[in-house]
């Protein structure tokens, strides 16, 4: 028996958000992000309503592009604990109708309903009672895909957004596939694609076509990858509780800067942020990854394994620098700086120490940090070594 996955993916998710809750913004083109400044911002565009995407405006497009194509848009910041709000309701919609669900970001979910049809009917039903229970109770819109697999799901969910609902039936994987471009594939990054249309191949069909062992040898174990999906092969399940791999904060400067002084008071300012962020969520990692962007657009990571799992923010700004200092930026200045921690280990899982001791200093002060930040707000209380002389 084949399986029955659903993809669901929200319609412009935080633009739909901010035009529920704001009636006044309604079909006018919304962009949730960086501040624009007029065209002079310098971060990305979060998510656009569907009104604005008629601009060319996308995701992840710098905010000052985005500005030049359309000026009179509506601009906001994004209200992350307002649309994580709904998430969870959304997620206890889907709730309702099977228990196997792998919510995979803050918009967006698959579920496995082969179990449940017989409760709710076939998959298409099933989708349409959630699409329906979504616009009735949060007045919002969710396109989904519905495929014997998670690869197929998620590629039908987008064909026909926004409100959209795509199935691919067992044994129509191929001929699904067939006459799309080759970016739909995971995987296929600029690089892969240029060797791909080297090869004279521009559609997913021509993709499985190819002689597996041909892929191999061009591409390595990407191209057995490339080829099982191109056939639309994926036999992944899906996972209810996939634990968390990496946690990060990243900033990008008003200008681009060679100020040492304040890259450095940025990397703790980023460590500080970072590890209040994983205390939040009793997390502690193992590997750090410092990620640079200089002012051509080119960016660099430079990562670091310690023998302990960490949260302390002195020891992340500490390796940070570090490896910033050893970082060989030439003459370019610095855009973007980034922080992130992997090889993820729940602080409830740690051993516990034999015989009680007293938190080191620097710990009860930032325990101390946190309680006055939760009382009074981020903004109220912080590191001397962060103010701006």
């Amino acid at each position: 028996m084949s399986r029955a996955i659903l993809h669901l993916d929200m319609d412009a998710f935080f633009a739909a958000v901010e035009q529920l809750d704001h009636s006044e913004y309604r079909g006018k083109p919304v962009i949730v992000g960086a501040d624009p400044k007029d065209g002079r911002g310098r971060g990305v565009v979060a998510t656009a309503s569907y009104e604005a995407r008629k601009y060319g405006i996308h995701s992840a497009m710098p905010i000052s592009q985005a500005y030049k194509r359309c000026p009179h848009g509506i601009y906001l910041r994004g209200r992350y604990k307002r649309y994580s709000e709904i998430s969870q309701q959304v997620i206890k919609i889907l709730q309702d109708f099977t228990p196997v669900i792998e919510k995979i970001s803050i918009d967006e979910a698959f579920l496995d309903v082969t179990g449940c049809m017989k409760l709710f009917g076939s998959p298409e039903e099933i989708a349409k009672n959630i699409k329906q229970r979504i616009r009735q109770e949060l007045h919002l819109t969710a396109s989904i895909g519905i495929a014997p697999n998670k690869f197929l799901a998620k590629i039908a969910s987008d064909l026909q957004k926004p409100d959209g609902l795509v199935i691919v039936n067992p044994g129509e994987e191929k001929s699904f596939l067939k006459d799309l471009p080759i970016s739909k594939l995971w995987g296929v990054g600029k690089k892969t694609e240029m060797g791909l249309r080297k090869m004279g191949i521009s559609t997913i069909g021509q993709i499985a076509e190819v002689p597996e062992q041909d892929l191999n040898k061009r591409f390595g174990k990407l191209g057995n990858a490339l080829w099982r999906l191109a056939n639309g092969i994926d036999e992944r399940p899906v996972v209810t509780h996939a634990p968390q791999k990496s946690i990060s904060q990243e900033t990008t400067f008003e200008e681009d800067t060679d100020d040492e002084e304040l890259i450095e008071r940025t990397l703790f300012r980023l460590a500080d942020d970072l590890s209040r962020l994983m205390r939040n969520h009793h997390l502690k990692g193992r590997t750090l990854t410092l990620k640079i962007r200089l002012e051509d657009f080119s960016t660099y990571t430079r990562s670091r394994t310690l023998s302990d799992f960490v949260d302390s923010p002195q020891v992340i700004k500490t390796v940070a620098i570090d490896l910033y200092r050893n970082f060989d930026k030439k003459t370019l200045r610095v855009r973007l700086l980034g922080i992130g921690l992997s090889q993820l280990n729940s602080v409830a899982g740690e051993q516990l120490g034999l015989f009680d001791q007293e938190a080191p200093l620097d710990d009860r002060l930032t325990k101390l940090l946190d309680s006055l930040k939760d009382k009074f707000g981020e903004s109220v209380v912080t590191r001397a070594t962060l103010l701006s002389r």
